[in-house]
């Protein structure tokens, strides 16, 4: 559910309040969304797939018509960020999701480590 901007826990709470910022608790259930921490997961989520997929397109583009640069910045800037945006909302929903449901946390050092 977080994927689509739901509370990871009883999925009727908004989980962003802006783009990409959190809110501090759900709305509907007051689950704390401090324990949260998506990192750089999906931005790199991010570039490696749309990174992907318009370095193909750019290449089989000149390959094949040779246009001149600014049709390709015309082409490729706008497409990048028309894919990318959306992505990075649903990839940090998404991580926010599976963080939640595999209880991860910061990693934390055993009491009896000490000996």
């Amino acid at each position: 559910m977080a994927m689509f901007n739901r509370c990871p826990r009883c999925g009727q709470g908004k989980l962003f309040k802006g783009f990409l910022s959190l809110r501090p608790a759900c709305t509907s259930c007051g689950l704390d969304y401090a324990f949260i921490d998506s990192g750089d997961g999906p931005a790199v989520f991010v570039i490696l797939i749309i990174g992907f997929i318009i370095v193909g397109l750019a290449l089989w583009v000149d390959i094949t018509w040779s246009p001149p640069f600014w049709v390709h910045i015309l082409l490729w800037l706008p497409l990048t960020l028309a894919l990318c945006l959306p992505l990075l909302r649903l990839l940090k929903g998404l991580m926010i999701g599976l963080q939640y449901r595999n209880r991860a946390a910061e990693g934390r050092l055993s009491d009896d480590a000490d000996d």
